[in-house]
């Protein structure tokens, strides 16, 4: 049975109160089929389609340093505010969206912001792009208007790193290959963000082959004194070192963190003790290092 979403209601109402839910499953915009039961989930995150806007959505930077304190870029982050002004944490409308079905358009929204947002930064800066693989089911389509809209406003592929979130587990690894070759061919790099927690074994780290890796803040918050983080960072240092990434730590929040991992050989670092995420992008070229 087909249905727009007030039939679906009625249709759920009605299964509900005469006791019929047992063994009754929905879809929705062709995604994966769900139990009955998680319908409210979906009426729930009703409030999800009004957000879903630029009228809404703000970009953060955050910024990347080198050893020095150099800034080499900054990452880009969405924030969410409802009519009344108030934040929307990305804990509530990721899942809110996922609910609804509308991953797609809360990851293309903001990619297509963050893109708008780039020469805000100097001409030499790399600019760090969140995107959700499994929101994307066809790259040629799906990302189409991100390549049109860096053409359109100039900007240099080459200064665009795309990461791939992995708090959305991706399972189909060949998808995400398909994803990372047409970002490679149209110019674009791309990351793999919080590795340690996932994509940990070297084989698949060297199918993919990724520009940046950066090292979860899981195991970068603490390495200075934890032994057995130590061992997990030293382990990523030498998987990107192989296959020729450049590793990047975040979450640093002490010097005594970011002086062991520098010492070690990180490359990159990123983390409240350089900067928090903010809506304009800091004035200076070098962030001063104690």
């Amino acid at each position: 049975m087909i249905t727009d979403e007030s039939g679906a209601i009625d249709l759920y109402d009605f299964l509900h109160e005469m006791g019929l839910t047992e063994g009754i499953q929905f879809q929705i915009n062709q995604l994966n089929w769900k139990p009955i039961e998680q319908f409210h989930e979906y009426v729930d995150a009703a409030w999800i389609d009004s957000i879903i806007n630029e009228r809404h959505l703000n970009m953060h930077f955050q910024p990347i340093i080198k050893g020095n304190g150099t800034i080499y870029g900054y990452e880009m982050l969405a924030r969410f505010k409802d009519d009344e002004g108030q934040v929307i944490y990305p804990n509530q409308i990721f899942p809110a969206a996922k609910a609804r079905g509308r991953t797609f358009a809360l990851d293309r929204i903001c990619r297509i912001n963050a893109v708008k947002q780039i020469n805000r930064l100097d001409d030499h800066l790399k600019v760090f792009i969140n995107f959700i693989p499994t929101a994307i089911y066809a790259p040629e389509h799906c990302l189409r208007t991100t390549t049109l809209i860096a053409k359109r406003l100039n900007v240099d592929p080459k200064r665009i790193v795309f990461e791939v979130v992995e708090t959305e587990k991706v399972e189909d690894l060949a998808h995400l290959k398909s994803i990372l070759t047409y970002y490679s061919n149209h110019g674009f790099s791309y990351a793999l963000d919080d590795v340690g927690a996932g994509y940990n074994t070297l084989d698949v780290l060297e199918e993919l082959s990724p520009p940046y890796m950066k090292l979860d803040m899981v195991y970068a918050q603490g390495v200075a004194t934890d032994i057995e983080k130590q061992t997990i960072a030293r382990l990523f240092l030498e998987k990107a070192n192989k296959i020729g990434s450049i590793p990047l730590a975040e979450g640093i929040e002490t010097y005594e963190d970011f002086e062991w991992l520098k010492t070690q050989g990180y490359q990159l670092f990123q983390g409240y003790l350089f900067g928090k995420p903010e809506p304009e992008p800091l004035l200076v070229d070098k962030i001063p290092i104690i």
